[in-house]
Formats: C-alpha cells, sequence, structure tokens
C-alpha cells in the first residue's frame, strides 16, 4: 500500500486504540461505581465511611505505585522539582480528593441511577471551567447548549423518587471537582510539559489525596469508627474494591493522557445509561418516565457539545496540515531558487 494506505492503517490503529481505552474505563468505572454503592449503603454493606473507603483506594493505590516504581523497577520515575510538584501535582491530589470523598458520600443518599443523571452535568463543568481557565472560548451557541443540559438534569431531579437535598449538593460538588480536575490534568500534561505514565501519576498524586482526606477524616469518621466495635475489617471486601479501584485510576490518567477529556464525556454518556439500566433491573432503583425524558432531553445536548467540538477538532487539524503543506512547499521553492542561483553563479565563473 502507498502513503496514503499507511496513513489509513494509521488512522485505524489510533481509532482502535482509543476504542479499547473507553471499553477498559466503562467496565472498571461500572465495577467500581456498584461496589462503593455495595459498600457504602446501609441496606446492603452498610459501611457508610465515604473518607475511610476513599483513604483505603488512595493508601493501596499508593503502596502499588511504590512497589512497582522502587522495588520492580517496572517503571522510571519522573524528574520533579519541588516547587513543580507543589505547582502542578498538589492542586489535582486536593481536587481528586474532594471529588472522590463527595461522590462516594453521595451514595450514602441518592440511588445510582440519580446520581448517574446528575453527571450529566460534566460537559457543563469541564466547558465553564475550560473558560475560566482561558482553555475554551466562550460562544453564544455553546453556552445555550449547556443550558439546555442543565435544563435536562433539572427536569429528571424534578422527577426523582427519592430526592434528597443533601446527597444532591455532594454530587454536583463532586462533579464540580472532578471537572477542574480534568482540565488541570490537560493543563499537567500539556502545558507544563511532564510526562506522567500511569503508574508515575498515581505514584505522585495518591499520596497527595491520602494526606488531604486525612484531616477531615480525624475529625468527621475517626470518632464514629471508635464507637464501632462490631467491625472487623474485611480482607476480601476491601481488597478486591481497592484493587478494581486502583485499576480504574490507571484507566482514568490512560484515556485523558492518550485520547482527552472530551473523550473520556462521550464515554460517560455510555457508561451512565448503562448503569441506569442496571440499576433499575439489578438494584431495583426507582426510575420515572420524568428522570427520563429529563436525561434524554440532557443526553442530547450532551452528544450535541460532543459533535460540535469533534467537528472543532477536525477543522483544527485540517488547518494544521494545510499550514504544514505551505511550508513545505515554500521551503521546496526556496530550495529550487537557491539551486538556480547556484548554477548562474558557477555559469558565470
Amino acid at each position: 500500500m502507498g502513503k496514503g494506505g499507511s496513513l489509513s492503517d494509521g488512522v485505524i490503529k489510533k481509532i482502535l486504540l482509543s476504542y479499547t481505552y473507553v471499553a477498559i474505563w466503562i467496565f472498571l468505572s461500572f465495577t467500581v461505581i456498584v461496589y462503593n454503592k455495595y459498600i457504602l449503603d446501609k441496606k446492603m454493606y452498610n459501611w457508610p465511611f465515604p473518607i475511610s473507603l476513599t483513604m483505603i483506594h488512595m493508601s493501596f493505590c499508593a503502596t502499588l505505585a511504590f512497589l512497582l516504581i522502587k522495588v520492580f523497577k517496572v517503571v522510571e520515575p519522573v524528574s520533579m522539582s519541588r516547587e513543580l510538584y507543589l505547582s502542578s501535582v498538589v492542586p489535582i491530589g486536593a481536587l481528586y480528593s474532594l471529588s472522590l470523598w463527595l461522590s462516594n458520600s453521595a451514595y450514602i443518599y441518592l440511588s445510582v441511577s440519580f446520581i448517574q443523571m446528575l453527571k450529566a452535568l460534566m460537559p457543563v463543568a469541564v466547558y465553564s471551567i475550560g473558560v475560566l481557565f482561558k482553555k475554551e472560548g466562550f460562544k453564544t451557541d455553546t453556552m445555550a447548549n449547556m443550558l439546555s443540559i442543565s435544563l435536562g438534569v433539572a427536569i429528571a431531579a424534578y422527577g426523582e423518587a427519592k430526592f434528597d437535598t443533601w446527597g444532591v449538593m455532594l454530587q454536583l460538588g463532586a462533579v464540580a471537582f472532578e471537572a477542574t480536575r480534568l482540565v488541570m490534568i490537560q493543563i499537567l500534561l500539556t502545558s507544563k510539559g511532564i510526562t506522567l505514565n500511569p503508574i508515575t501519576s498515581l505514584y505522585y498524586v495518591a499520596p497527595c489525596c491520602f494526606v488531604f482526606l486525612l484531616v477531615p477524616w480525624i475529625f468527621v469518621e475517626l470518632p464514629v469508627l471508635k464507637e464501632t466495635s462490631s467491625f472487623h475489617f474485611d480482607f476480601v471486601i476491601f481488597g478486591t474494591n481497592s484493587l478494581c479501584a486502583f485499576a480504574l485510576n490507571l484507566a482514568v490518567f490512560l484515556l485523558v493522557g492518550k485520547t482527552s477529556a472530551l473523550t473520556m464525556n462521550v464515554a460517560g454518556v455510555v457508561k451512565d445509561w448503562l448503569l441506569i439500566a442496571f440499576s433499575w433491573s439489578v438494584i431495583k432503583d426507582t426510575v420515572t418516565p420524568i428522570n427520563l425524558f429529563g436525561y434524554g432531553l440532557a443526553f442530547l445536548g450532551v452528544a450535541y457539545y460532543n459533535h460540535s467540538k469533534l467537528q472543532a477538532l477536525k477543522a483544527k487539524e485540517a488547518q494544521k496540515k494545510a499550514a504544514q503543506a505551505d511550508e513545505e512547499g515554500g521551503r521546496l521553492l526556496e530550495e529550487r531558487e537557491s539551486e538556480a542561483t547556484d548554477k548562474k553563479s558557477e555559469s558565470q565563473n
């Protein structure tokens, strides 16, 4: 095959890899969400300590990442100055800890299906924060689309059979912190010029999360845990749950690092529909027609937003290729003019 065929093969390989990353992330995210709901829900495993659960996840991830880097030497550690660490990694760790804490807390008060409907606000939060950090340009039509997504989520919330104000506030806070984290990850991976693979990302970020969560844990959950004398740590439950969380963290960094935050949002929509169906059919959560109508409206808004972003990326790529072609053409013209000048000089001599 010629040059065009090779290019097509490269594009196909990239698409297949992207779909593989998406499928892995959807599966692991689905598993962790259902598993966390099982552990935290008072009607299931009945261990309503979201900070403790998140800290278990982070300590497991940090330990495993340390072993893979320092002991087994699977990957090389990244050289990072203290100033760069404090300005880049620590903020992401703080945002990640808050996002996980609040999102895990929401499972105590809300159904899995309703939480996924609220997560449809993620593109709204990502776009708004992107505009704030000047990573996105403000556009009236895009903002109108964001309002349509918000309207759909509001309708879904109106139709929720087991609406809990505190649970909704927790989930909305988690969405805000997660959206900020996604934007900051792209800034960390691109603008700062730092190359972090999934293992080194956890090596630096997970300890930050643990430290940030330690303070609220001491005041909020530790006193209650001291009074709970009947609890015995189940290594099978928390071990497998932590392993799934570790794998999900790898998948998250891999998906965002190898594709984009936009791809993660598209994958998130598919995962949310699957979780809503699972929540209704298996967990037996109540899903009303108003829920589905509102989420359907939000889904259309998210789909249109993702389509617009894809078209913009294609247009940007086309402009880049055209500029490269013009540059190459100009260079060839200069070379020919130089050769002609050299020949004329030789003939005169």
